[in-house]
Order: structure tokens, then sequence, then C-alpha cells
């Protein structure tokens, strides 16, 4: 039973850099200006992102376009303004990381 919880402890430790490192990449890339993990701010929050792409075959395809290329009418009247300064590598890092949000 301690091997179990060890184990345990040491899976969630070393997920939690990772889910910190993904932050620290959407606070660099200013996409914390506008989103909050758990709240709406003028966009919606990740949480409610992760929601509506979860389990979609072409999720993080959609989301890196729209972090990519911008969006509008999705959530509202705010238009998302497209990221440029966002690699497809980093598009794609942020998607993957938001869909872990729950």
């Amino acid at each position: 039973m301690k091997r179990l919880i060890l184990i345990s402890a040491i899976t969630l430790m070393a997920a939690a850099p990772a889910a910190r490192a993904d932050q620290a990449l959407a606070t660099s890339k200013a996409c914390m200006a506008c989103h909050a993990t758990d709240k709406k701010l003028v966009g919606p929050a990740y949480k409610e992102v992760a929601a509506k792409y979860a389990g979609k075959k072409d999720g993080v395809a959609t989301m890196v376009g729209k972090i990519m290329k911008g969006s509008s009418g999705d959530w509202g009247p705010v238009p998302m303004p497209a990221n440029v300064n966002v690699s497809n590598d980093e598009a794609t890092k942020l998607a993957k990381w938001i869909l872990t949000l729950k």
C-alpha cells in the first residue's frame, strides 16, 4: 500500500511542473491577459474551452487554428485576435495543456 501511495505521489509531482510550464507559456504569450484557468475574463475560462473540445477528434487542431489565426463569435461578441507570437508547436502545447484542465 505504501508503495502505491509513493508511486502516485511521484506521478503527481512529475505532472505538476509540466502544468506550470504550460501556464508559464500561456503567460509569456499574453494568453492569460484575456483568459484564466477557472473564470471568465475577456475570453472564456480555459476549463470551459477544455469542456467544449474534450473528446473531439480535431479538438487540438481546431484550438491551434484559433490560437494562431484568431476567431470570432464562438464565445460571444468579443473576437479573439490572432496570436502572431505563438509558433505552431507552442500553440499545440497550449491546446494540449488546456485540454488537461477539467
